[in-house]
């Protein structure tokens, strides 16, 4: 009964105060088990150029150059990013659609699209704050160019009744802004799969200082303006 009553009053002794604490998570012992963790390896870096960069690189800055007279290459305008939005009203009633939306819009732009949420409540329209109303995506260096080849090439040419870009959609600072109505115009969207269809807001975002400055360079990317 007392050898008992002995070990018990040691299992419940305290280390004493002041005494280091083993580590969370170390092995328990002075014999340490399995191997240590492996270094990550660095990512390697992709020597992929896009086909539009070398072209403004090659040809495009020194046309540039050229037409507006700047005395350094650097003065050139030159293309920042292009986001994507797409507003998806009826997500309101149905957060599914948000998703799809969120996925088709992933396959377009080659990134992972972002969900918006409303920033207040409008009763009017039975909206909450933080609800899913939309999403976006922001696109900078070689999938920006990969996009902008996609969209001159492919995607604007297979719009219904298509006669050309507004060449007045600026907004005075060098950024251009169009609208799609129907996203399945872009290759990467499987119509067959597709239950409904969004429309989607395209800006290019460039560092040109006047509306003309930038019409040029958009122009020099083969972008169809209507005459």
């Amino acid at each position: 009964m007392a050898d008992t009553q002995a070990n018990t009053e040691a299992k419940k002794a305290k280390p004493p105060q002041g005494a280091p604490k083993a580590a969370k998570g170390a092995p328990k012992g002075d014999a340490p088990k399995g191997d240590a963790p492996k270094a990550k390896k660095p990512r390697e870096r992709s020597d992929y150029v896009a086909r539009l960069k070398t072209r403004f690189e090659e040809v495009i800055r020194p046309e540039l150059s050229k037409r507006f007279g700047y005395a350094n290459r650097m003065q050139v305008p030159v293309i920042t990013k292009v986001v994507l939005n797409m507003g998806i009203g009826e997500g309101v009633a149905d957060k599914k659609k948000v998703d799809n939306a969120a996925q088709d819009l992933s396959l377009i732009a080659g990134q992972k699209a972002v969900i918006t949420r409303s920033r207040k409540s409008i009763a009017t329209f039975k909206l909450r704050d933080g609800q899913p109303i939309g999403c976006k995506v922001t696109l900078r260096k070689a999938r920006m160019y990969d996009f902008l080849d996609r969209l001159v090439n492919i995607a604007l040419p297979r719009i219904r009744d298509f006669r050309g870009l507004n060449p007045k959609s600026f907004d005075g600072r060098g950024n251009y802004s169009l609208g799609i109505k129907e996203h399945i115009v872009f290759p990467e969207i499987d119509f067959d799969k597709v239950t409904d269809v969004w429309g989607l807001d395209v800006t290019v975002c460039t560092t040109a200082r006047t509306d003309d400055e930038a019409r040029a360079l958009l122009g020099a990317f083969n972008f169809p303006f209507r005459q």
